[in-house]
């Protein structure tokens, strides 16, 4: 599965931008797809998943301001990010991994997700 994040780009706080990840492989569907961001010189971290049933996780750093969906007929996930904050600010990546329903907790380890984008940056200025 090769996937292709998009969508990043400089935004003022407060302001919103909306990521896409493209999945190149048709059984998009049966999987669980995930966003995750790195600064930095600091790890890389969990933001939001999605499984097959459009269940979702967020980390508690976004909840309540970024949304995870997905459009299964355009093999596409979007991060719909809202009222940005200069800590958002961050390389953004896109993952997948074939276990298309599991836990929270599942969804939020990277090592549990096979396949990454290339990632997007995302600059909120203050």
């Amino acid at each position: 599965v090769q996937l292709q994040a998009s969508g990043g780009g400089l935004v003022q706080a407060g302001g919103s931008l909306r990521l896409s990840c493209v999945a190149s492989r048709r059984a998009f569907s049966g999987y669980g797809m995930g966003w995750f961001r790195q600064v930095l010189g600091k790890e890389r971290e969990f933001v939001a998943a999605i499984s097959w049933s459009d269940t979702t996780y967020y980390a508690d750093s976004v909840k309540g301001r970024f949304t995870i969906s997905r459009d299964n007929n355009k093999n596409t996930v979007y991060l719909q990010m809202n009222s940005l904050k200069p800590e958002d600010t961050a390389v953004y990546y896109c993952a997948a991994t074939p276990t298309g329903y599991a836990s929270g907790t599942y969804y939020r380890r990277q090592s549990e997700y096979e396949y990454w984008g290339q990632g997007t940056l995302v600059t909120v200025s203050s």
